[in-house]
């Protein structure tokens, strides 16, 4: 076998020649590699190759090839592969080149270089965030200087879109939280013959801030998340990039409208939600407690005082500011492909539910300590 498909010969240079013959294909066999690795012990100058007589081949003659170069190079010895067919030397060298890929790994960073990896992120996104506030501030100057550029029809659109067509869940879930408070308050007040007390805990509770803050999380996992998606798929089809090329400014034909409509409604669907949350309380007052509604209202109305519905109407004003930030600012940002722009409306309801509760709990302390 040796003869037939493997034998040596060495040049007057020292150069040791390999002749291949006959077929080479798996279902052949294959010559062994002892004779070769005997050859190249003793120190040849080169290697290589006479396939005259070369027959079929496939991937069984590669694999020999392979391997024979890497006996080679572990000696330093240098192969010509000149001899070989041109196919052959076009598959060893797509060989050698996806060897080549596979670059060692560099060790795993240290915990301070992540740390300072994380610290840069951050530092990266906070001042994307401050050039996109400045740049809307601006923007509403713009606006108040009657500069801006945007079609009124929009924004009468947005404003349906972020009021009238957000009553439906605005009502169930301002409906439902008022029932829940009203329930655990009835357990824990009538062990003290205080039921009453239930009416002053859900309105005191909705007005200041439960309706403000579950409005809010309501309209960032609706109209936030659409804000993002919207301008995500526009900057994907290029859309933006037009606006710019014709001198519009995408802030004020796309970001404007939508912050003014959120912004107008938020305010009105917080005072919504706390009607209906102070419903949702009396139909526990007056079907579990059998509280008459006239007493119940009454009860309401001496507790809740006006500076507790004006907080909660600013801070609903306030949340709807960062909603429409946030979703904006994602859509912003979004890549230009479909799942970039999923992407960006998942972290725009992130964004705003993370903001909307940090400015929760500012106001909270801020309230106190100015005893509002």
């Amino acid at each position: 076998m040796g003869d037939a498909g493997l034998s040596f010969q060495r040049s007057p240079d020292a150069t040791l020649v390999i002749r291949l013959a006959g077929p080479w294909r798996l279902e052949d066999g294959l010559p062994l590699t002892d004779a070769v690795e005997r050859e190249l012990g003793s120190a040849p100058r080169g290697v290589t190759f006479e396939a005259g007589d070369l027959g079929e081949w496939d991937s069984a003659l590669l694999a020999f090839l392979v391997r024979l170069r890497e006996h080679c190079t572990a000696r330093r010895i240098p192969v010509d592969d000149g001899g070989l067919p041109a196919g052959v030397r076009k598959l060893l060298a797509l060989a050698a080149a996806g060897a080549g890929d596979h670059t060692p790994r560099s060790p795993p960073p240290s915990w301070v270089a992540r740390v300072g990896l994380v610290a840069t992120a951050l530092l990266a996104a906070f001042v994307g965030v401050l050039m996109f506030v400045g740049d809307v501030t601006l923007a509403f100057g713009r606006l108040v200087r009657g500069r801006a550029r945007f079609r009124r029809s929009d924004l009468l659109m947005m404003i349906q879109q972020a009021g009238a067509d957000a009553l439906p869940i605005v009502t169930l879930i301002s409906f439902l939280v008022g029932v829940i408070l009203a329930f655990v308050g009835a357990v824990q007040l009538e062990q003290f013959g205080a039921a009453i007390y239930v009416a002053n805990l859900v309105g005191i509770a909705m007005v200041r801030e439960m309706g403000a803050m579950m409005t809010a999380i309501v309209m960032a996992g609706r109209t936030g998340a659409a804000y993002a998606a919207q301008l995500g798929s526009m900057k994907a089809n290029q859309e933006i990039d037009a606006l710019a090329t014709m001198g519009i400014s995408p802030l004020d034909f796309l970001v404007l409208p939508r912050m003014l409509a959120l912004c107008l409604m938020m305010p009105l669907l917080c005072l919504y939600a706390d009607f209906l949350g102070i419903l949702g309380g009396a139909a526990i007052g007056i079907g579990m407690l059998h509280l008459s509604a006239t007493l119940y209202f009454q009860q309401t109305f001496d507790a809740v005082q006006m500076s507790d519905l004006v907080g909660g109407l600013f801070k609903a004003a306030v949340y709807g500011v960062l909603i429409a930030i946030a979703g904006c600012l994602r859509g912003m940002q979004a890549g230009n492909s479909a799942s970039a722009v999923g992407d960006a409306t998942t972290s725009a309801v992130v964004t705003s539910i993370v903001w909307v509760i940090s400015a929760c709990g500012i106001f909270a302390v801020l309230f106190y300590v100015l005893g509002i």
